[in-house]
Parts: structure tokens; sequence; C-alpha cells
């Protein structure tokens, strides 16, 4: 049981300054609650930070992956290749289209689509590549984006955990014919709830516009509907909040970055641990999480526990999607075993990571994980 004296350090927290604050107040002064201005200015700022021609704010993420999907065509018959190493809302994403996940294994380093893998699981059926840049490290994109036009698939990357991450200097988001980013409170840069997807296309980006509200075409009445579309909008509101959050995405960026030096100083001396690389070829990482691996045959469940009777959070980051409850039955979770995708999540342990993380909170996380992974004495 915690001690209610002792500080709860949570697992992630958002960074809002005055700045947002008043951005966002600004806008309930306006009639333009929703489609309005701060939704025009957020998607040129954020096509502006990427370099690519089009951007279009959605609700969520989850949304964002769902219409990247509709927008490509992918449906009935198709299969896409992913990762089990994410979050389960991509493969949710492809099952809402009809289509089928396929899952594939992981790069033991960067935790990311292994290519070799993808290239074994292409078939006649397969339509689509959604590379993951799993905790913010940049996806093998030169290789991914081969195999890609090699064989005449669609590539859309999921970089809801990655923005600012860069691969060749070129940022993540910048590579897929679509790009998913997702803006939740935990995330880099948040808007509340929300996303948005990057297109080359500007066809993409009309259709995307379309299908995010109802269907509607541009110039159309309010009541007239071109095709079957949902409402995926996402508000001024929070459009301000994010346009702002993005004038300060360097700050932030190196806010985090500077979080996860001091943890690998404060626990690179831990026995057995496995802390996640600070630097890696041809990449810059986004620090969305702080994902260390526990030493073999250690109970995660007793670590968790013993950094929670401090006042500790921590997270399982990720639990395989075709292990998952939900999924265990589906057909795709039949094709194989993925050995080390499951072996990795198996002792994944997420520490408590955000912008104003101090450096005191950081020593007392490190001390209560070097206790918890301490043998006792006897």
């Amino acid at each position: 049981m915690t001690d209610p004296a002792v500080e709860h350090i949570p697992l992630s927290a958002p960074d809002i300054t005055e700045a947002e604050i008043n951005a966002v107040t600004a806008v309930l002064r306006t009639p333009h609650l929703s489609l309005g201005p701060e939704l025009a200015a957020f998607e040129q700022a954020l096509a502006a930070y990427h370099d690519v021609p089009h951007a279009v704010a959605v609700s969520s993420g989850t949304a964002g992956l769902h219409l990247a999907l509709l927008t490509l065509g992918i449906g009935v018959g198709d299969e896409v290749i992913l990762p089990s190493f994410t979050f389960i809302a991509v493969a949710n994403a492809v099952l809402q289209v009809g289509a089928t996940p396929v899952f594939v294994e992981i790069d033991p380093v960067i935790l990311n689509l292994s290519p070799a893998a993808v290239e074994q699981a292409i078939s006649p059926r397969t339509r689509a590549i959604f590379a993951v840049h799993t905790f913010g490290v940049p996806a093998e994109m030169d290789a991914l984006r081969s195999i890609a036009h090699h064989h005449n698939l669609a590539l859309i990357e999921d970089a809801c955990e990655a923005i600012g991450a860069e691969f060749d200097g070129h940022r993540a988001g910048s590579f897929g014919h679509l790009a998913v980013f997702g803006f939740y409170p935990n995330k880099q840069l948040t808007t509340g709830e929300g996303g948005a997807i990057l297109a080359h296309d500007a066809a993409h980006a009309t259709r995307l516009r379309s299908l995010r509200n109802q269907g509607r075409q541009p110039n159309s009445g309010w009541l007239d509907h071109a095709e079957i579309g949902y409402n995926y909008r996402l508000s001024d509101l929070a459009c301000a909040l994010g346009r702002v959050q993005l004038s300060r995405i360097s700050e932030i960026l190196a806010l985090r970055r500077a979080a996860a030096e001091r943890y690998h100083h404060l626990l690179s001396s831990i026995p057995g641990l496995e802390l996640p690389p600070l630097a890696l070829p041809r990449r810059t990482i986004s620090w969305f999480v702080y994902v260390v691996r526990l030493p073999e045959n250690v109970d995660r469940d007793r670590v968790q526990a013993a950094l929670a009777a401090q006042g500790i959070a921590t997270g399982r980051y990720f639990a395989p999607i075709h292990q998952q409850p939900a999924w265990r039955n589906h057909p795709s979770t039949t094709l194989g075993a993925l050995p080390l995708t499951e072996s990795i999540a198996r002792r994944t342990l997420a520490l408590p990571f955000f912008n104003r993380i101090t450096s005191q909170q950081q020593a007392r996380i490190a001390a209560a994980l070097r206790q918890a992974l301490t043998p006792p004495s006897f």
C-alpha cells in the first residue's frame, strides 16, 4: 500500500503553459469553435513542419489510421502487414475496413518492423504496409519504402509516437503515401484528444477532409453528402492548443531528450537492465516514452508492485496485439508465433516520463528500481 505522504509520480503528464491556455480562451471568445481558422492554421503549421503539402487534422490518431486505409482503398480481401508490438489501434483500424492484419516480427534493437520479415510476409493479397515508429524511433524507412515500391504496395506511417523524429535528415511522417499522428495527452504534442494525417497527394487530402466531415465535398451544403463519412472533426479549441504546442516542439523534444539522458546515467549501472539506446545511426529519436527491458526471469509484476508501493507509476509497453484477449481467437493470430516480439514484450517496463519530470523524481525512480531488482540477502 502506498504511503499517502509519498509524492505520486505519474507515468505521463501533459505540459500546458499560459500560451496554450490563452490560445484556447481566445477561441472561446469567437463563434468559430469548429471548422474555423484555428483548424486551417494548425494544419498549415503541421504540413510546413514536416515539409509535406497537406495535413488533415482529425479527432484522434485512431480516426486517422481508419481514414488513411479508407482513402487508399484498402478493404475486404486485402492484407496489411504490421507489427504486433504496437498499440492495438492500428490492428483495429485494419479490421474496421474489412482487411486482414498480418503480424510480423520486429527488429530487436529499434523495435520496429523487420524489413526481412515484411518481405517474407508479402502475398498476392498484400495491399499495404503499416510502418510504426515505435516509441519515437524511426523505422527502417528506406528499406520499407523500397519494398513497398517493388511490390506496388501502399506505405502508411504510423507516426503517432514520433513527431519530430528523423530518418536520414527527413522527419517521420514525410516518407509514406500517408502518415498518421496522434495527440493524446501522453504524447510529445497534445491537443487533448486529436490526431492528423499527412498527405503528398492533393486528391488524398480532399478525400480525407470529406471523410472526416460526414462525406461532404468541398463547397457542398451542410446536408449534402457525396459518400459515407464520419464525424472525425477536430475542434478549433483543440487546434489552438496544438498550434501553440507545435510552436514549442523544439523545446519539448529537448526537455524529453534531457530526461532520457538523465535516466541513462542513473540506470546504466544496474546489472542486467537493458536501456534504450540514446542514439542510433541515421536517426533522431523523438522521446515518447522511456522503456527499459528487465533481466530475464525477473517477475515484472513484482517489480511494478514494488514501485507502485513507493508511489511510482509504470506501464507494460507493449503487450503484443496477437496475445490480447480481444485478438487471441482471430485468424491472424493463428498463422504462427512471434518469438522475438513475445520475448521482448515480456520484459519491457515503461518508467515515468514527461517534459517536466525532475532530476529528483528520476533519482527516486532509479533508486526504487535498483532496490526492486536487487536479490534479497539472507
